[in-house]
């Protein structure tokens, strides 16, 4: 099961091809290849990775 990086939550909703969204601390997450992409959704619907704020091993999704 998918868990957010940033708050450890499990209670992440799919928006899209592997596109999730955490609805804990809202922020957009993606996967590719295994490791998870984090965004921040700005007010103008724009958003801006998160990404340098965690390790890359903290990314790692594992089956």
């Amino acid at each position: 099961m998918l868990k957010c990086p940033n708050c450890q939550s499990k209670d992440i909703g799919k928006i899209g091809i592997s596109q999730y969204y955490c609805w804990s601390c809202f922020i957009e997450l993606s996967l590719s290849q295994g490791v998870i992409s984090t965004h921040q959704v700005e007010e103008d619907g724009t958003l801006s990775s998160l990404d340098d704020l965690f390790e890359e091993d903290e990314r790692r999704y594992l089956l």
